[in-house]
């Protein structure tokens, strides 16, 4: 039976160190009890404690961490609930690029440049993809070496290892063994072998089965020896069995906390399909159900991007706005006669608002202002985006020293603050009443003389 946070803290040497990363012993049982943390973090916790504690406190799914150790490593799993409006989803499903030792150079360098060029910079956030899946397509180790050394060399970022064979894993893995390397896959016929490598190397494994039916014996087997960082992989190729198995797991460990299922998963819609349209559908369909870890099997803008806002916006906290950073943003140089637009600090409404300046490619700045992630018309109703706070913000990034022409101009939707803000800054600030709508904004500039 799972105990309450209350209960928990009895156990707890009760220090308030902070050491477990929250500030009292009282919050971090608070965290074990919902799942959010492991005993582990905790370094001052009894033998004796451990031992009541460590099956009552686990999460259902583990949290399993790829790359080397500390901030830089990737997280899966340690998620606590089945839909992300019961609480949030906290460690975000990762994509990666699967490349064969068979494949030719120039495809190989192709892949390694895309993983490289296509980052994306959206909410204070780089998007991109995560890691690179390296496939012993050919069977041959010195192959499966070189591949390795290349893309490590070239990329060192966290990587899959793929082969079913632990002598060729083994030689590999020599080479980037400090990187801590995602090692696929343990089977039935490799288990002790492969086990062994994980163990030894201090990596995390991929347990492939058959079915979904084989992994709880693969998975009790590998814990029993040593091996708790487990990814599964259902073995499913189909995309209905595949979808079946992810919530079967899900459900399973969340709702009945089954331990020989409770770790997070992998999926290849890139061996589902050789179709490009129908991989990224899969895979747009991998992220919001439950998927660790997505392999495609190329990257491409057009494929990528849009992936890579679902699971933005999928792994955002819906009870937090997301927030853009208070300050002055410039757009095509502008210089001390531009104008300067107002917006709320909601990142939709930064996005929208600053794409419309740059499609205008009028030199103009953007000052944002931090109304705790609301839009500006809900912000403004809520007495946040004021005459006052435009006008403050405006003398605390001292605004008025970088410009000889002083035109502000306010989102239409608040021109009743303008009155506010004419009597707060003084004479020497024009306040001009811009568009409701940010999709005016290209023509209001075009079109308004700022002399």
């Amino acid at each position: 039976m799972a105990l309450t946070g209350v209960q928990i803290f009895k156990f707890l040497p009760k220090t308030n160190c902070g050491e477990c990363g929250v500030p009292t012993c009282l919050a971090f049982a608070m965290n074990l009890a919902a799942g959010k943390a492991e005993l582990s973090k905790c370094p001052y916790v009894s033998e004796e404690a451990k031992a009541q504690l460590s099956a009552a406190s686990a999460p259902p799914i583990r949290t399993v961490e790829i790359g080397p150790a500390g901030p830089s490593a990737l997280k899966i799993g340690g998620e606590t609930v089945l839909f992300r409006h019961e609480k949030t989803f906290y460690n975000k499903t990762l994509i990666a690029v699967k490349i064969k030792d068979s494949e030719q150079a120039n495809e190989v360098d192709g892949k390694i440049e895309r993983f490289k060029k296509l980052r994306y910079s959206r909410v204070g956030l780089e998007l991109g993809a995560d890691m690179v899946a390296i496939e012993c397509d050919s069977g041959k180790s010195d192959n499966f070496k070189e591949l390795v050394k290349k893309v490590h060399d070239s990329l060192k970022c966290p990587l899959i290892l793929m082969t079913q064979d632990p002598e060729i894993m083994k030689s590999a893995l020599e080479l980037v063994k400090d990187f801590r390397p995602l090692l696929y896959a343990v089977t039935e016929k490799n288990l002790d072998k492969m086990g062994a490598l994980a163990k030894e190397f201090k990596c995390p494994v991929v347990v492939k089965g058959e079915s979904i039916e084989n992994i709880p014996n693969l998975t009790e087997k590998l814990s029993a020896n040593g091996v708790q960082d487990i990814i599964i992989d259902s073995g499913a190729r189909k995309p209905a069995k595949f979808l079946e198995d992810q919530v079967v797991i899900r459900r399973l460990s969340i709702q009945k906390t089954f331990r020989p299922l409770g770790y997070p998963t992998i999926g290849f819609p890139c061996e589902m399909t050789s179709d490009t349209i129908g991989e990224v559908t899969l895979a747009a369909m991998m992220i919001p159900k439950y998927t660790g870890i997505v392999v495609l099997s190329d990257l491409r803008g057009e494929i990528l991007f849009p992936l890579l806002l679902e699971r933005l916006n999928i792994f955002t906290d819906p009870q937090r706005p997301m927030k853009t950073d208070e300050g002055l943003y410039t757009f095509s140089n502008p210089g001390p006669d531009s104008p300067v637009l107002v917006t709320s600090n909601f990142s939709l409404t930064y996005f929208i608002v600053s794409g419309e300046i740059e499609n205008s490619r009028q030199p103009a700045h953007l000052m944002v202002l931090d109304t705790d992630g609301l839009s500006v018309l809900t912000s403004w109703a809520a007495g946040k985006f004021s005459g006052e706070a435009v006008a403050a913000l405006i003398k605390k990034l001292k605004i008025s020293e970088k410009l000889s022409k002083k035109n502000l101009v306010l989102p239409g939707l608040v021109a009743s603050i303008s009155g506010d803000v004419e009597e707060e800054l003084g004479s020497e600030w024009k306040v001009i009443i811009g568009p409701r709508e940010a999709s005016a904004i290209p023509a209001f500039l075009k079109q308004t003389n700022f002399s």
